[in-house]
């Protein structure tokens, strides 16, 4: 999944699921007393745990909340079919393999598109000037992530076949730290990431995902927690839905908000936010057949054990 081998970080959650299952600490069947929410360093979450409005919400229900954050998508949803925590927040692929792995993963809601939050990258200075130049190149990216897929696609879109680049599985860091060195010959990466190449480094925009990729945000969580707890999931939802509102409304303060929060510098943040999308939903047909296609393309590409049908994970039930 990133530099560490799957084996590895499969130990590594199995074991901190064990740990949180031992006497005297939360067990994966407490959870209507614990909502366990994993989240990554930028999103809606951040700001939904910075401002404590998902505690008061769980507050009358008797729910306490304990956060966790993670690197990337593809190590959060290892934790959660792992049994360490209980939702999450990723974007298109990471729930792909996180099904392939387990039945337990369902889809709970979903952010609409935002094809300008991820992009491959260059160095300013890179004699790399279109995707079709990448034939033979070394890519960095985090392994199973949103901008895998968007990775494969843009290839795809122009007559380049995935195994014509090399591709090196780094999570953000080291492939920053990677990409800077010339370690790498592209970036495919997501925001605020991406916004701090641009902003700090003057990184040049190969492509962004428009018209290639529809780059959504899901909301996703153990089956078991789910379909035990919809009272807490309709909370979180509603809680999600008003830190949307409030960012749409006023971007600024999100904006200021955030920054202490996360370390990111303001002016790299505001880059990131005016390019997300916001708008919670249950999933639509639209957006599960578009998923489906993540899953078919990754299986088609030998990157998944199995077919997976991404319906099958998905919670019907009205938001």
């Amino acid at each position: 999944m990133t530099a560490l081998s799957r084996r590895t970080l499969l130990a590594g959650t199995a074991g901190l699921a064990a740990a949180l299952a031992a006497p005297g600490l939360h067990s994966a069947f407490a959870a209507d007393t614990e909502v366990r929410v994993g989240f990554q360093k930028y999103g809606t979450l951040v700001l939904l745990k910075g401002r404590g409005i998902l505690e008061k919400k769980l507050e009358p229900l008797g729910v306490t909340v304990k956060w966790a954050e993670f690197a990337a998508g593809p190590q959060m949803l290892e934790a959660l079919n792992a049994g360490a925590i209980d939702i999450g927040q990723t974007g298109e692929a990471p729930p792909i393999f996180a099904q392939a792995a387990s039945d337990n993963l369902a889809y709970i809601a979903n952010e609409p598109p935002a094809p300008k939050g991820e992009a491959i990258l260059v160095p300013k200075d890179s004699p790399i000037q279109s995707v079709k130049d990448l034939k033979g190149k070394i890519v960095g990216l985090n392994k199973g992530s949103n901008v895998h897929f968007l990775l494969v696609k843009a290839l795809e879109q122009n007559g380049l076949a995935y195994s014509d680049i090399t591709t090196k599985f780094l999570p953000p860091a080291d492939a920053r730290a990677a990409f800077e060195k010339g370690a790498i010959d592209a970036w495919a990466i997501w925001d605020p990431f991406q916004a701090a190449a641009e902003v700090a480094i003057k990184a040049r925009t190969l492509t962004t995902a428009e018209g290639i990729v529809p780059n959504y945000q899901f909301y996703l969580g153990s089956r078991k927690f789910a379909d035990a707890n919809p009272k807490v999931i309709g909370q979180l939802i509603e809680a999600i839905r008003e830190t949307d509102d409030w960012i749409q409304k006023d971007p600024a303060a999100a904006v200021a908000e955030l920054a202490p929060s996360t370390g990111i510098p303001a002016p790299v943040l505001a880059v990131a936010v005016a390019r997300q999308s916001f708008g919670v939903a249950p999933l639509s047909e639209k957006v599960i057949a578009d998923q489906q296609l993540v899953a078919d393309t990754f299986f088609d590409l030998g990157l998944l054990p199995k077919k997976i049908t991404v319906a099958d994970a998905v919670i019907r039930a009205g938001l």
